[in-house]
Order: structure tokens, then C-alpha cells, then sequence
């Protein structure tokens, strides 16, 4: 364990180093960087904080990593439910959609992988920082880096409790080799994730302003407070926790042209997926937490940290008559496509049903071929190949300088106050408050410009459609499936690939087979249906 543990805080370290850049190292070229000597002092915890941001973000890296996680670990977590599904041409998805993975799958075994690395580092600051040998520049600076190692802690284990029901509660730094740890009853992890992200809310900053961009704040821990609260069962603190954020003043939906393109063709739905426009310097004051990237930047990912582009936008280009452009989005490959039910559920005035929102046409665009300028038929071949289909324009992506690049290296969203609302909406659904709840959802379709909902007409599968038609692709749809209890019946009733398929024990991914392995001296037996 211990082994395993100072491996990965050198990963940490050397992500961090290679983001902070010579004059780090010139200080002490000849020091070697260890816990004791860099999580000294304000500046030492503000180092290793910085390498922790960059570990998060390796949530969906691909192939060179430290959690290298293959071609697809975002699309895993959409593909096979009530939105989508993958192409018949991209095999490394179908195991998800056709529901024949198992416990040795890689992409299960690496997101455990990932996750306990961000809670092990997180566990490092958050014990580190109660050595009364640390030199803090102000008294606050403890419970500061203490709040945001808690809310990352809280952020990986959402993946564990989501995706493997029972898991080892872990916080402390083990000193020797351990094979014998507990999984811990999902309601207890899940009530000690409540707790930090408590604690986060309290000792984050407040004002987004103040702080820089992609940095947490108290309603980061607030937004996903409500979400888990939900999921806890404790709806009410789901409640107060969404309404915190919502009339905080600090956040409002866009519901006004922002950002560098206001000036061309979009609307305000639009303008939050433009690039340069998550973040508030743009004017975007929706967002609540943006991951952040930067092209050909030392430190701000590579080709390989995201690759939700080739997930959404389909590979166009393969059908002779076009080339790769920035107005069809860049060079996707059409890995998952939309389910038909999602694109018919929007009204012809939905804001985001507009052609600047959803792409439904194409035209030839390859200005040597005979077919330059005429209409494509989409055909039902190339929606299943993935090589054309409509789909959301939120990952639209393509560098002037690289049209092959493969990655996505715009900022992300994570949370915005869309889908607050939402969780609010989830909240009063839960307490049987369907005129709160629609009021909830109504500030929602009101900047879509969509017709209100009824309160009679709400129910959790309403909701669940309006999340689709505002959250694709931003959510991750296995997580709120799970949450509303929902994942089973919605994926049989709209998913005709994957619904006759699906099993009820698959709503849990299995334990990984080699952390099965590895912890000899505590047998475990896996989640219900997994041998």
C-alpha cells in the first residue's frame, strides 16, 4: 500500500511540476520532493493543491496519463442508457451498450484506479495539515486546503458510490501494506461525503469573483451538497443547499448574448458552449465550476485529456464529399449518437432545439467533389456507423492550427446553475411539492423560451426529459439514472439496442476483479449478479 501511495504523489508531483515550470526546481535543484518537504508551509500546500486540479482533470485522459483509461471513459457513463447510443463502427463501446462487460474490464478496474488515486492525495493534505509544524501564511489557510482536498475527496468517492454501491471508506495514509480493507455500506459513504462537502462550504471562498478561474468556491460544494443530498434520501437539505446557490446574487441564467461570438450567429444557450465562454471573465455568470484547459499550453492537457468531441461529433468526413471544417464540429467520430425520442422531445421554439444548438443538416463541403454545396441525406447506415447524424453542437471543436487534433481543449463545464434548478426540482419531486418542482424546472424552459410546465404534468420522468434536452452530454446520465432509481425502466422503454439487453444487476458496475484479488486477506463478494 504504502508503495502504491508514494507512487502515486510522485504522479502528482510530476503533473504539478510540469505545469509550475523552472523556477520551482531552480529553488532547490538538488532536494528531492517528498510529503515532509514540500507540505511545509501555505506555499508547499498550495503546490500540491495545484497538482491535485490537474489529477481531477484526468477524469476522462485517454491512453498516456497517470490513469491511462483507453479510448472511451467518459462515453461509458452515457452510452447504454435512455440517450444514446454507440456506433456500430466503434467497438470499444459496445461492451456498455450491449452490457457484456465484466470485472476485468479495463475501463471499470481504471475509474476505481482513478478515483482512490484523488482521495489517497487528498488524504495526504487533509492529515498533513493538522502537523502543528506547518508554517501557514494566514490562520485560515489550514481549513482553506483542508475544504478543497474534502470536496475532492467527495468528488471521486461520488464515482465509486455511483458506479460500485459499497466501497471502502478510506482517510488515512496507510504505513504498511494492507490486503484486508471493509467496503463500507453505501449509506455511510455517503453520509461522510455530506459531512466534507459541509465542511468545504463552509471554509471555501464565497465570492467567485475573488478567486481564479476554474478554483472552487462554497457553491461548487453547495451545487453537488444538493446532489448527493438527493441521493442520500435527505431532501430537504437537498432543498436548502440548491436555494443557497440559486439566491446567493453571485449567479444567474444566461439569458442575454455573452462572450467573444455574441456578435455572430447563436443565442444565449449557444453562447455557454462557445470557446473562451465558460468562465466569468467571459461574462458567463451560470457556471459555477469549469475545468480547465489550454491549448499548447505547459500544464493545460493534451490530446488526450478529453476526447467528448470524437463522442459526439460524428465522423463526417469518412462519406466522400466532405472534409474536416470547423462548421460541422471539428474532427469527431461519431462514438455515441443521440436517441431520436431526445431530439423529437423539444417544442419547434425551444431555444435549444435551434440550428445553432442542434446540428440536423449538412452539406457537402469538400470543394473538389461534384456533390460541393448540395444537401446530405443522412441516411439510417450512416447514423449507426456514426459517420452523420444530428447531435448537440456543445463539443463542437477544431484548433485553426490542427484540424486533426483529436482532443476537445475547451474549458468544461462541470456544474452550472441550470442544472441547480434541476436539483432543486429533483428535491420538491421527491417531497411530493409538484408546484415548487415545476416552478423549479420553469426557470429553466423560461430561458429556452419553452412553453411552462404544468405542475400536473411533472413527474420524475418529466424531469429526467428536461434534463436530457438542457444536460446532454453535461451530465453524467448513469450517475442521475441511479439517483432517481430510474436507470432500468427508462433504458428499457427508450433504448431499443440496449433495453431488451440490460439486466437488473447491471445497474452497479462490478467490484474490479484485480482490487478483488488484491485484498486476499478480507474476501469479498461482489455486487449482486457478478461472479
Amino acid at each position: 500500500m504504502k508503495k502504491h501511495i508514494n507512487n502515486l504523489f510522485i504522479g502528482m508531483l510530476l503533473l504539478m511540476l510540469c505545469a509550475c515550470g523552472d523556477s520551482f526546481l531552480d529553488e532547490d535543484p538538488k532536494n528531492f520532493l517528498t510529503i515532509e518537504n514540500v507540505l511545509v508551509d501555505s506555499k508547499g500546500f498550495e503546490t500540491i493543491t495545484t497538482g491535485l486540479y490537474a489529477y481531477v482533470r484526468e477524469e476522462f485522459e485517454t491512453w498516456s496519463g497517470m490513469v491511462a483509461q483507453t479510448a472511451c471513459p467518459y462515453e461509458v457513463l452515457q452510452t447504454g442508457l435512455d440517450i444514446c447510443t454507440s456506433s456500430s463502427e466503434d467497438k470499444t463501446l459496445a461492451n456498455f451498450t450491449e452490457y457484456i462487460y465484466n470485472p476485468a474490464n479495463t475501463y471499470i478496474q481504471n475509474r476505481w484506479k482513478w478515483a482512490y488515486g484523488v482521495i489517497t492525495n487528498a488524504n495526504i493534505m487533509i492529515n498533513k495539515a493538522e502537523d502543528p509544524s506547518v508554517r501557514w501564511d494566514k490562520e485560515e489557510d489550514k481549513l482553506f486546503y483542508q475544504a478543497g482536498a474534502r470536496f475532492f475527496r467527495t468528488y471521486a468517492y461520488r464515482y465509486l458510490v455511483y458506479l460500485y454501491g459499497d466501497v471502502p471508506w478510506v482517510t488515512q495514509v496507510e504505513d504498511n501494506f494492507r490486503t484486508d480493507f471493509e467496503r463500507t455500506p453505501k449509506a455511510e459513504v455517503l453520509a461522510n461525503m455530506i459531512e466534507d462537502l459541509e465542511f468545504a462550504a463552509k471554509y471555501l471562498p464565497e465570492n467567485p469573483d475573488k478567486v481564479a478561474d476554474g478554483k472552487l468556491t462554497k457553491w461548487v460544494a453547495l451545487h453537488l451538497l444538493s446532489e448527493l443530498c438527493n441521493f442520500s434520501g435527505d431532501y430537504k437539505r437537498a432543498e436548502t443547499a440548491a436555494l443557497e446557490v440559486i439566491n446567493s446574487s453571485y449567479f444567474q441564467l444566461m439569458d442575454y448574448r455573452f462572450g467573444e461570438s455574441k456578435g455572430e450567429a447563436g443565442d444565449p444557450f449557444s453562447d455557454l458552449f462557445k470557446e473562451n465562454n465558460q468562465n466569468r471573465k467571459s461574462g458567463n455568470l451560470e457556471s459555477l465550476f469549469v475545468i480547465q484547459f489550454a491549448y499548447k499550453i505547459n500544464g493545460g492537457g493534451n490530446s488526450n485529456t478529453d476526447w467528448s468531441r470524437r463522442a459526439w461529433v460524428p465522423g463526417y468526413f469518412d462519406i466522400p464529399g466532405f472534409v474536416i471544417s470547423k462548421e460541422y464540429g471539428g474532427r469527431g467520430r461519431g462514438q455515441i449518437y443521440p436517441l431520436s425520442w431526445w431530439l423529437d422531445s423539444y417544442e419547434d421554439n425551444d431555444m435549444r432545439n435551434s440550428p445553432c444548438n442542434i446540428r440536423r443538416e449538412y452539406y457537402y463541403n469538400d470543394p473538389d467533389s461534384p456533390l460541393f454545396g448540395q444537401k446530405h441525406e443522412i441516411t439510417e447506415i450512416n447514423i449507426k456507423k456514426g459517420h452523420c447524424y444530428p447531435t448537440t453542437t456543445k463539443f463542437d471543436y477544431m484548433p485553426e492550427d490542427n484540424e486533426t487534433f483529436n482532443g476537445n481543449m475547451k474549458d468544461k463545464i462541470r456544474f452550472r446553475l441550470a442544472e441547480t434548478y434541476l436539483l432543486l426540482a429533483e428535491a420538491y419531486i421527491n417531497q411530493n411539492d409538484l408546484a415548487k418542482a415545476a416552478e423549479a424546472i420553469n426557470k429553466v424552459r423560461a430561458r429556452a423560451q419553452a412553453t411552462p410546465v404544468q405542475a400536473s404534468d411533472v413527474d420524475m420522468d418529466y424531469l429526467l426529459d428536461e434534463r436530457a434536452r438542457e444536460l446532454l452530454g453535461e451530465e453524467m446520465r448513469r450517475f442521475t439514472l441511479i439517483r432517481t432509481a430510474k436507470l432500468l425502466e427508462r433504458t428499457r422503454k427508450l433504448n431499443p439496442v440496449s433495453g431488451p439487453i440490460i439486466q437488473d444487476h447491471h445497474v452497479l458496475w462490478p467490484i474490479p476483479q484485480n482490487v478483488m484479488d488484491a485484498n486476499s486477506g478480507k474476501v469479498w463478494e461482489n455486487n449482486p449478479g457478478w461472479s
